[in-house]
């Protein structure tokens, strides 16, 4: 299943747009959280700054989010991990609501509420949570409604590789298999869990195998692409959309920034980020797209001053606009 021009250039565009949001957003995270802004006797204030909490970032993972989104429709379903924002970009989630979700304004996809970690937002079908494994049972319950209601829509699971060692992930795979879910499990392979190596926690050394354990197809795309990921996910949602079942997808990806920005890292091989970077898959796309002479230099730039400028227009919406009134906190709570 190759992909067509106009998903090429989509790919392409939306990698930049990921790694330039994540980027931006590495910067304005620590603001006022370092020296000689944060409290005394601190050396990094989480809590302070225009973006509070933790903030886990996806750079360097980018083709595993728009090689799977790039086939799916607007009634399909996404559910994300703690590291979400490459998945809800591809999405087609809006940058400035989602922006302003993370400065905690009242704008935000959840009025400022919930945070980068927990996004939500009905229209564009995505959510996500901080807890380890969390996008799997409800992954399967949006494909169970769509088998239910008679549709051909698909969901999509992402997850960490350290998320395999979870209860949920065992129990959503078994269920997904013995009912023929339409739904995708998609593994990304960072090779750290936090700062625990895979080969530390993990007895197999591809999870892609433990699909045969309940009788699904178990396929492993082997390096951060984003066309052999498209190719591989494309298969599997088809055969989702023809009530064929659930498919695991393990792509092996890298991440170039910490578990959570702050992450002193200490745990990574001197180098490690540095040879990982030399791989780059935004670069190795935009040449692949020139040897097919689907653009020049002329129309990348072009494709990244509208990225640039569509990022510019979120923060500053999401710096600029208001926060919830204290006595907010009392709606949308249940009693």
């Amino acid at each position: 299943m190759n992909p067509s021009v106009e998903h090429q250039l989509w790919m392409y565009e939306k990698m930049i747009e990921i790694r330039e949001y994540e980027e931006t957003m590495a910067r304005i995270y620590l603001e006022g959280k370092l020296p000689p802004h944060i409290q005394k006797g601190l050396a990094f204030d989480i809590g302070a700054g225009p973006v509070p909490g933790e903030m886990h970032l996806a750079a360097g993972q980018e083709p595993v989010a728009v090689g799977v989104c790039a086939h799916l429709h607007d009634d399909d379903t996404v559910v994300g991990a703690h590291r979400p924002h490459h998945f809800a970009i591809a999405k087609g989630v809006p940058l400035k609501p989602m922006t302003a979700e993370m400065f905690g304004k009242d704008t935000g996809l959840g009025r400022g509420k919930g945070g980068h970690m927990h996004l939500f937002d009905p229209i564009h079908k995505f959510s996500c949570s901080g807890i380890i494994g969390a996008s799997m049972p409800p992954a399967c319950g949006a494909a169970l409604a769509a088998k239910k209601r008679g549709k051909n829509w698909v969901a999509v699971a992402f997850f960490g590789e350290g998320a395999t060692n979870q209860g949920a992930f065992h129990e959503s795979m078994n269920l997904a298999a013995l009912w023929k879910l339409p739904v995708l499990f998609v593994c990304e392979d960072n090779k750290y869990a936090i700062s625990v190596e895979k080969s530390d926690s993990t007895s197999v050394a591809w999870n892609a195998d433990r699909a045969a354990a309940y009788g699904m197809p178990g396929v492993l795309v082997d390096q951060n692409d984003a066309v052999a990921v498209y190719e591989a996910a494309g298969v599997a949602i088809e055969r989702a959309r023809r009530g064929e079942g659930p498919t695991l997808l393990e792509v092996k990806t890298d991440r170039y920034l910490g578990h959570f920005q702050g992450d002193p890292e200490t745990y990574r091989p001197k180098g490690e980020v540095e040879a990982l970077r030399r791989n780059d898959p935004i670069p190795r796309l935009g040449e692949q797209l020139r040897r097919s002479g689907l653009i020049d230099d002329a129309q990348d730039q072009a494709i990244r001053a509208r990225v640039s400028a569509r990022i510019t227009e979120a923060y500053e919406y999401g710096r600029t606009s208001p926060y919830p009134q204290p006595e907010d906190a009392l709606l949308h709570v249940f009693n």
